[in-house]
């Protein structure tokens, strides 16, 4: 019989940290501070198989199920003193999510779950506390409702906030027994009147009800979003945890919180995290209340008049500082934990590696490192590639003006400017239309997930640092600002007000997630400086690496940048970004309407010295490192006018027919010019236009080696070649000009000539292509259209349901499709190097940036990835844990 309930409590479990793709994350963790001995309330996790199971056969469950819930419930009776279900001395639980990877607030939590007319006074009684036993009720009542029977909150909030108005209560502290008791009535009753039944009584039933609630949340639409987001396969499934219920609201000493080990947001070596005392966990993490701080240095810092933990608990905050220390010894990481305080004693809920920040991230990779507590290879592993890019990005000038509405909590670094919205289907039509927003809410739910990443950042007006939208905004290394508790939000009117100033929706502010600050209209930014841990790990990283990291890079600007990034050279620069500057976008079309080559190579005479310009200031950036430049790629009518005032005004400033000029933009338009007259065939046409783009380079490479005294080695690169025959034709013309530019120079250029494979005939034919080039760049973006044959601008229309079904496990032009376009770079690699043993090979497109594609390219022994100079360091990093993980592999 399988085995689908593990239990836990009382210093034993059935399971431990090491069984989470079973258990899920918290149940395992839970069971493993039980096998440390630490005080976790008792109960029992229904198995991720379980999940499986209930998916597999139309949400049913196992016969013998029923039987290993009963045996595991008494278990925790026996433990606790209770019976669930009993009328006299009733057992309460929690039953919440806990998939193998952290999803916060993505699925559902049912607490006090077993409360009915008949065991809300036994609590009572027993207790010696009706007010807290009401209070409990109802929010059972309130909870069960959402998350099983599908009951808004709203419905419930709108009852008790006239309530409040009419007796003069501010506070949800200020009601007593008898308002929480009339309350529970008036709540039974909106449910009575929604649903057209009672609340359930039964114990068992709400039990059930709550586990199929639960196993239901792992596809509702904020989970799917999530998994969707961050990479997790629906296939994992999530586990059940029942638990024995543990009570922060039970008075004045009693209290509920969040804590991080170590500062999520910078990664200071500090205990962080708020609580609140007589409350419950949902009030910290939904910000109901604003929280207080844990430690004295942070209530200090924060400016707060209410106690911290430190002070107001010292033997509970005594307790959890032994535990914390523990937790993160033995998880050797930085570690979220939830606990709960109750009449003074400190139970464990919840241990998880904490969300964080990059900037956090890689600080307490290098410190643990430091410590000695993890290797150095081990804190490379750590962070997470893609959570550099929060590093990467401009922060507020520090010299700018600020123009302060509010200030609220520095909830999530970084600094966003944008239009204001306030909805999260206001951010994702804004996004669409490349618009950027700020998102500001009253307070984030699960709901807003897509809202949150269509967004530059979010803004709150209630919350603390472990709210919702602190937590989230983290995870995506948005910046965000919470609890800006002077703001007034009016959603029907689409204004936010603030000191006597309105904001309305479409109007631009900035937030500053490091200082809290809110601020009228656009700010200055600042570049990013890299230094300090981020060097540190940099440096481990590159020792680890095999592959090398160029950067795509067009302009001298792009060069500087990829060169501050660390990248090893430019993989792509792409000639036709520089003929669009006005003065060349002339002679440009000059050549394009030219009758004859005569008058063609006349025109491209006058683009001859910007071009050398170019080259030369990007070889001397480069000083010595490879510089890989593709001759020109896209079709002529890019650069011709096309609105009939375009076209009037260019004829009227070169004096040609504007007649003529419709003639020829009709001659080379096309219907699908992404396979038309472009590439190679450009140069096999016109081949004056790869002679020029090829003396510019030779010329600019003998001048700028003079200058920098640094050896400079082009690389040219032919595009859209599928033949050797056109890869052959466009050769010759390169290298007779590269003997013609020695011979007037007396400097003989070095060079290499080579192609890029964005077609899937030259990958079948690369090794008769290699006998003639150097060196194969594939181009990814390009060959991805044409092997899955899908247009990467219309893609956007059906790639989402494509993932979502399970059709394509990630956005093909994100990550590269293994089974499809990466066996092809495959074997056009395999197929180059067995001509050419020697053949260099790497890839140009936006994958050279992916974590998940750059760890292709090392498996399959690629020479680089080249990719945008923003990304150069999240590709440094991926092919470092590309690398160790080959060495991992080759040692098992």
């Amino acid at each position: 019989m399988a085995k689908w309930v593990y239990t836990f409590g009382d210093g034993r479990a059935e399971g431990e940290s090491g069984m989470r793709d079973l258990l899920g994350g918290k149940g395992a963790n839970l069971a493993e501070m039980c096998n440390l001995g630490l005080p976790v309330p008792p109960g029992f996790t229904v198995t991720t198989a379980l999940c499986t199971y209930f998916y597999d056969h139309e949400r049913t469950y196992p016969p013998e199920l029923d039987g290993q819930v009963q045996e595991a419930l008494a278990e925790v009776g026996r433990l606790t003193g209770k019976v669930f279900g009993d009328p006299d001395n009733p057992l309460l639980v929690s039953v919440r999510s806990g998939a193998r990877a952290s999803m916060p607030g993505m699925m559902d939590t049912v607490l006090n779950l077993g409360l009915n007319d008949v065991t809300v006074e036994a609590v009572a009684k027993a207790s010696g506390d009706r007010r807290f036993a009401f209070d409990s009720y109802r929010r059972f009542i309130t909870m069960y409702a959402n998350v099983v029977l599908g009951v808004e909150h709203h419905h419930f909030e709108e009852v008790l906030d006239l309530y409040k108005d009419r007796r003069g209560y501010t506070l949800d502290t200020d009601l007593e027994a008898d308002d929480w008791a009339d309350l529970v009535g008036r709540y039974k009753a909106i449910l009575e009147r929604e649903l057209g039944h009672p609340f359930p009584q039964d114990p068992h039933e709400q039990l059930w009800g709550a586990i199929g609630a639960v196993f239901g949340s792992w596809m509702n639409a904020r989970a799917k979003k999530y998994r969707e987001l961050n990479g997790i396969p629906a296939s994992w499934g999530t586990a059940v945890n029942v638990q024995a219920m543990v009570f922060g609201n039970r008075g004045e000493t009693s209290a509920t919180g969040v804590a991080f080990t170590r500062n999520p947001s910078t990664g200071e070596r500090a205990l962080y995290g708020e609580y609140l005392i007589n409350a419950q966990g949902e009030d910290v993490v939904a910000g109901i209340r604003t929280p207080q701080d844990i430690t004295e240095v942070a209530a200090r810092a924060s400016g707060s008049d209410k106690p911290s933990m430190e002070r107001a608990m010292p033997e509970a905050y005594g307790e959890l500082v032994r535990i914390y220390t523990i937790l993160e010894r033995h998880y050797r990481d930085m570690q979220d934990m939830e606990f709960t305080v109750e009449e003074g004693k400190l139970w464990m809920l919840q241990t998880r590696g904490g969300k964080r920040t990059g900037k956090a991230s890689l600080r307490i990779a290098v410190e643990l490192a430091a410590e000695g507590v993890i290797t150095q290879e081990e804190a490379v592993a750590r962070v997470e590639p893609g959570s550099l890019d929060q590093l990467l990005h401009p922060t507020i000038d520090p010299k700018a003006d600020r123009k302060i509405l509010a200030t609220g909590l520095p909830a999530s670094p970084g600094a966003a400017c944008g239009e204001v919205v306030f909805s999260s289907e206001e951010a994702e039509t804004a996004k669409k239309a490349d618009r950027k927003v700020i998102l500001v809410r009253v307070e984030t739910s699960p709901e807003d997930i897509h809202g949150m990443h269509a967004a530059e950042g979010i803004l709150t007006t209630r919350g603390g640092m472990t709210s919702h939208a602190a937590v989230v905004a983290r995870g995506m290394g948005k910046p965000c600002v919470s609890g800006a508790g002077t703001i007034r939000v009016d959603y029907q009117n689409r204004t936010f007000t603030v000191g006597g100033v309105t904001v309305k929706g479409g109007d631009i502010i900035t937030i500053d997630g490091g200082s809290g600050q809110v601020l009228k209209g656009p700010i200055a930014m600042q570049e990013p400086e890299l230094s300090g841990e981020f060097a540190t790990l940099m440096g481990w990283a590159d020792a680890a690496r095999r592959m090398k990291v160029r950067a795509n890079a067009d302009t001298p600007t792009d060069a500087r940048a990829a060169r501050a990034f660390g990248a090893e050279g430019i993989g792509l620069c792409r000639t036709e970004h520089m003929f669009f500057d006005a003065e060349r976008l002339v002679a440009m079309r000059e050549m394009i309407l030219a009758d004859d080559e005569k008058g063609r190579r006349a025109a491209l005479a006058k683009l001859l010295p910007f071009q050398r310009a170019d080259f030369v200031e990007l070889f001397t950036i480069m000083s010595g490192l490879p510089v890989t430049i593709r001759l020109l790629d896209p079709p002529l009518h890019e650069f011709l006018p096309h609105s009939d005032q375009d076209i009037e005004d260019f004829a009227a400033q070169t004096g040609l027919p504007v007649e003529k000029l419709r003639r020829r933009a009709a001659e080379l338009h096309e219907h699908n010019p992404m396979l038309g007259f472009r590439g190679c065939r450009l140069a096999i046409a016109y081949p004056e236009i790869a002679e020029m783009q090829a003396r510019a380079i030779f010329e600019a490479s003998i001048e700028a080696a003079k200058a920098t005294g640094a050896a400079v080695q082009p690389e040219v690169m032919v595009p859209l070649v599928m033949t050797r025959a056109e890869f052959d034709i466009v050769k010759d013309r390169i290298d007779a000009m590269a003997k013609a530019v020695g011979q007037e120079t007396g400097t003989m250029p070095e060079y290499q000539v080579g192609t890029m494979i964005e077609l899937p005939r030259a990958v079948l034919v690369a090794g008769e292509i290699a006998e003639t080039a150097e060196f194969f760049s594939f181009g990814t973006n390009d060959l991805t259209q044409t092997v899955l044959g899908i247009s990467r601008d219309d893609a956007g229309t059906f790639l989402g349901p494509y993932t979502q079904k399970g059709i394509l496990s990630a956005d093909p032009f994100m990550t590269i499709d293994r089974e499809g376009v990466g066996e092809l770079v495959k074997m056009g690699l395999e197929r180059g190097r067995a001509v050419r043993p020697d053949l260099k090979v790497g890839i140009c497109g936006e994958h050279g940036g992916d974590p998940a594609s750059v760890a292709f390219c090392d498996e399959i022994g690629l020479d680089y990835v080249s990719c945008s100079p923003y990304r150069v360091p999240i590709a440094r990093l991926a092919a470092a844990q590309a690398a160790l993980g080959s060495k991992v592999a080759s040692q098992a």
